[in-house]
């Protein structure tokens, strides 16, 4: 792959690497779902890092996969040359002026069905002309589309309008288009409150392709070092850490996108007790209860980190559906990771509490343990299985009467 040095040319965001920012040569993509360089990455699991740079997520799984899409993408990129001819554009659409486009876009005059023709123009160029987008976004596009959806209160009402959730949905799509090739310094504008009124509006009031949306928009921020400072004010918005636990409520379109994102700012420290306190883990409790078995094992993996807070612990242990949900949870979820959660999530508050151990008895967890030590699951959720049971089995020792078979265990 040639390569171009960077002072001649502006490497779009998705064509750095995430650990030396320079064009990728060679991206493979990780477990997580985050790419890197081959070279890079392999440097950073040969130091003993055991961990996704850029989500810091457990690698349970090490091996990485070439990404042969973002590489034709480069390699297209580097063929067609790095600067941006807007001319090119007029050639597959004529009577398209993006200096016009874009003057409308920022016109405080322009009627909304004006802005929702322009912005459905540019949602087509970047689509068919993928490696434009960089270009859109060199032409301010992106922070143009920015400001039309929280710029200085864009909704000041919680009473949106059709056509503003319109306006507002197809906006977010080619945000999210652009996303990938941008600066995400930009999205710093929502540091200022004015703006940031607009998307607690969007989050709390728009539809549900809105808020999914702003979903992908907030994992972006949650997972990027350019944002760090902006994550951390998210966290401490009690509003906005509310609009999110609520997408984790049955029949709400956006929990996918919900869960992934709370996910995300869960690496964040200081957002984890601000979570906890605004009542993320019953909320994770009943979207685990109610989705089905692929969709619960992100839910899992976010309590079991949670629970290295005292605060959540108690939570969970004060819950009355809490160990009946971890119980189904231990052969019942569809990959191994989601079992090795649920029985880790039971251990650590087993640890803490003799209630929680009965609770979990009576809720059949021998038969659950028994059953997944029979699967091919991984060795560290059987090890995890093996110690709950151990320590489940001082409660049968003292007690014989909670040998019973409709848990799972024969007296021996």
């Amino acid at each position: 792959m040639a390569i171009i040095k960077d002072d001649e040319m502006t490497i779009p965001h998705l064509f750095r690497c995430p650990i030396t920012l320079d064009l990728f040569t060679d991206p493979v993509t990780l477990c997580t779902g985050q790419t890197y360089d081959r070279c890079s990455i392999e440097k950073w699991l040969a130091a003993g890092n055991l961990t996704c740079p850029v989500t810091m997520q457990k690698l349970h799984d090490p091996s990485m996969v070439p990404n042969h899409t973002l590489r034709h993408l480069i390699d297209q990129w580097l063929h067609m040359g790095h600067r941006f001819d807007p001319d090119h554009i007029k050639t597959i659409y004529p009577d398209l002026s993006l200096a016009t486009l874009k003057h409308n876009l920022e016109s405080q005059q322009a009627a909304i069905a004006t802005k929702l023709e322009i912005l459905e123009k540019i949602r087509i160029v970047s689509e068919e002309l993928v490696l434009q987008r960089s270009g859109l976004i060199q032409l301010g596009f992106f922070q143009v589309l920015l400001h039309l959806l929280f710029g200085n209160g864009s909704f000041p009402v919680a009473n949106l309008k059709e056509e503003e959730l319109n306006l507002a949905e197809l906006a977010l799509t080619c945000v999210l288009k652009m996303l990938p090739f941008s600066d995400l310094h930009s999205l710093d504008m929502l540091k200022q409150d004015s703006n940031f009124v607009s998307f607690l509006l969007l989050l709390h009031h728009g539809t549900s392709k809105i808020k999914t949306s702003l979903c992908y928009l907030i994992e972006a921020i949650a997972t990027s070092s350019k944002t760090k400072e902006l994550c951390e004010m998210l966290g401490q918005n009690p509003g906005f850490l509310q609009g999110l636990i609520a997408l984790l409520q049955p029949n709400v379109e956006a929990s996918d996108a919900g869960i992934k994102a709370i996910s995300a700012l869960c690496f964040s420290e200081l957002i984890q007790e601000s979570f906890v306190s605004e009542g993320l883990i019953d909320g994770l409790l009943t979207y685990i209860s109610v989705v089905n078995r692929g969709q619960a094992s992100m839910a899992l993996a976010t309590l079991e980190f949670l629970l290295d807070l005292q605060s959540a612990r108690k939570v969970v242990i004060n819950n009355r559906n809490a160990v009946h949900v971890l119980v189904k949870m231990i052969f019942r979820v569809s990959d191994h990771e989601g079992s090795e959660s649920a029985v880790s999530s039971l251990l650590i508050v087993c640890y803490e509490s003799l209630k929680v151990r009965e609770e979990a008895i009576f809720a059949g967890v021998l038969t659950q343990l028994l059953l997944l030590l029979q699967s091919q699951c991984s060795c560290r959720a059987k090890n995890k299985a093996r110690v709950l049971l151990k320590l489940l089995r001082s409660m049968w020792a003292d007690d014989p009467n909670v040998c019973k078979l409709q848990y799972g265990l024969v007296d021996a």
